[in-house]
């Protein structure tokens, strides 16, 4: 597809630098430069500055904050400024968060530390990605997605020691056994599955009332992508699928995967669910997907901006997924 980079988090060029993540003389150089900058996050979310145009808070490396972490911030790349970074102050405890609120499909509150600027606020990812300049988003899809992994991978796999950071945030070592771990990133197919002038929608237990999106499931070991559509779309909605052709990526850092946008052509129409899978599946004209994307369908939420679903679609509206 012409243009897939355009896609939310479809990257910006940036210089990731990964030779100097393991010069530990090198990191101390641009750990204490300054003008070395980080991002920052907690549970998740990343600080972002409010204004006129909502931008990725960057701090200075040196402030009070986050001078004594430095070890463990996070080596992102080298931008024109110099080195950037990325921190993680989880540790932190505001007052009056909810829980419930924090559990949701789409967090809708914001955190402020009283050590940043007020117009500093820690917010959702996914409500603000759209916000973000190409290289803004592809600094915060990176931490976040290294924030998850370490969070969920903190013993060794090879003998269940606790294992540390290392490699400027990019690996993980286990002193006991010598074990090496390299994030993980697992590999998603969402398919546009077509039949004449309709295309195939569905919706997962939880969602927002009204919400489709294109049917996604993950790649199994051994399965080609093209396979595992076939399988996906047949598994949750009993749709047999032909010819298959890939569109584009997206990472996604929710919590940790790359997402790769198809398109197949539908053998038939009926459509029987798998309940455990899905909660429904239906077939949606291009008429009625405008209306969607218009918000003028009473009966259907289009995929999320700033989602790769949205983005094949819009494509698929106007003719031009070539």
């Amino acid at each position: 597809m012409k243009n897939a980079e355009a896609v939310t988090f479809g990257g910006s060029g940036l210089e990731r630098a990964a030779h100097l993540r393991g010069d530990v003389n090198e990191l101390a150089k641009m750990r204490a430069d300054p003008n070395a900058q980080a991002i920052v996050f907690w549970r998740g979310k990343p600080l972002i500055r409010r204004g006129d145009w909502d931008v990725l808070a960057r701090l200075p490396m040196s402030h009070s904050l986050l001078a004594p972490r430095a070890e463990q911030s996070v080596f992102l790349g080298l931008e024109d400024h110099g080195p950037t970074f990325a921190h993680d102050i989880s540790d932190w405890e505001p007052e009056g968060v909810d829980p419930n609120l924090m559990n949701t499909f789409l967090d809708p509150t914001e955190q402020q530390h009283p050590e940043f600027p007020e117009t500093d606020v820690f917010a959702e990812l996914r409500a603000n990605m759209t916000r973000f300049t190409p290289r803004d988003a592809e600094l915060a899809v990176s931490a976040r997605a290294l924030y998850s992994w370490h969070e969920s991978h903190q013993f060794c796999s090879k003998c269940g020691a606790k294992s540390e950071m290392a490699m400027a945030g990019w690996q993980r070592d286990c002193a006991t056994c010598d074990g090496k771990h390299f994030p993980r990133t697992d590999p998603v197919v969402i398919m546009l599955i077509t039949h004449g002038n309709s295309v195939l929608m569905g919706r997962s237990p939880g969602w927002p009332e009204g919400m489709y999106s294109l049917l996604a499931g993950f790649v199994e070991p051994g399965e080609t992508l093209e396979a595992a559509v076939r399988r996906e779309v047949f598994e949750e909605s009993g749709i047999k699928v032909g010819h298959v052709d890939y569109l584009a990526s997206q990472p996604w850092p929710f919590p940790n995967s790359l997402m790769f946008g198809c398109r197949g052509e539908a053998l038939n129409t009926g459509i029987t669910i798998d309940p455990v899978e899905i909660e429904d599946a239906i077939w949606v004209s291009r008429e009625d997907m405008m209306l969607a994307f218009a918000g003028e369908n009473p009966k259907i939420l289009p995929a999320r901006k700033g989602a790769i679903a949205h983005f094949i679609l819009e494509r698929w509206l106007s003719d031009r997924l070539d």
